[in-house]
């Protein structure tokens, strides 16, 4: 089966700023990659790329098989799954949960004069009630917790069985428990074999959801390291991609960061 992402010398240069510079990356259907990188690192950036939203400066991105600049991009945008705090804010607040699961299957983010069938319907009430939010599919958007407004978004995401799901910093500003309900219900979703392929942009390794086999760590828009999660997830390559010293470790496949505590002499 072809690669659902496949970058090649990928470089993205704005207002003469290299974003990304010359990146290699290829993404399998069956893996779920997560991406580290200090801010200003070129995770969002990345990931527009995956979600052909944004064609490179230079060098060749296939998502899908479909490359960057020859393809015909309203094709193939509905066979990705995207979800962003970006994409959360031009989500109507009125909308009801329903509505805004049910409005991927025509790409748009409020309901207009769109018809839906009853297998629409009857497939965004699916969706609501294996991320645990069937109970509010009658709220207003706007009426909800960050951490139900999160699952929302990638509900909505997941609701046209995409090829390739993305997501940008899905657990940010959640509480403990908001962020722990939300990885729990990540994880059973990326271990399943019927899953798509998963990409996930986060900040902090405690974020990365069981389930999840491979990492890159970029570095001013660079590739740090790329591979299998328990290689590239190591106290040297942390410290080194952040620039602080770093101490790591792993329980039962979550991980926790933290600087080195100095010792006194």
């Amino acid at each position: 089966m072809a690669s659902v992402l496949k970058l090649e010398n990928v470089s993205v240069v704005r207002d003469g700023n290299t974003i990304l510079d010359s990146v290699d990356w290829t993404v399998e259907p069956e893996e779920r990659w997560v991406v580290l990188g200090p801010n200003g690192a070129g995770k969002t950036t990345l990931l527009q790329i995956a979600a052909a939203a944004l064609h490179p400066t230079s060098g060749e991105a296939a998502v899908l098989g479909e490359s960057l600049g020859h393809s015909d991009l309203a094709e193939l945008r509905p066979r990705l799954g995207f979800a962003s705090s970006a994409l959360a804010r031009r989500i109507p607040r009125t909308e009801s949960v329903l509505d805004v699961v049910m409005t991927a299957a025509y790409a748009v983010t409020g309901r207009w004069n769109e018809e839906y069938e009853e297998i629409d319907e009857r497939r965004a009430h699916r969706v609501l009630s294996e991320w645990n939010l069937d109970h509010i599919a009658d709220r207003a958007f706007g009426s909800l917790s960050d951490g139900e407004q999160k699952r929302v978004q990638i509900a909505r995401a997941v609701m046209t069985d995409p090829e390739i799901l993305l997501l940008d910093e899905p657990a940010a500003s959640l509480d403990l428990g908001g962020r722990e309900e939300l990885l729990q219900l990540l994880g059973g979703y990326a271990s399943d074999p019927r899953s798509p392929a998963i990409v996930m942009v986060t900040h902090h390794v405690e974020e990365i959801p069981l389930g999840f086999g491979n990492a890159l760590l970029l570095t001013d828009g660079a590739v740090a390291a790329a591979g299998a999660l328990g290689d590239v997830i190591t106290a040297e390559r942390l410290s080194s991609t952040f620039g602080l010293d770093i101490e790591l470790s792993e329980q039962g496949g979550r991980y926790s960061a933290r600087a080195r505590q100095a010792t006194a002499e």
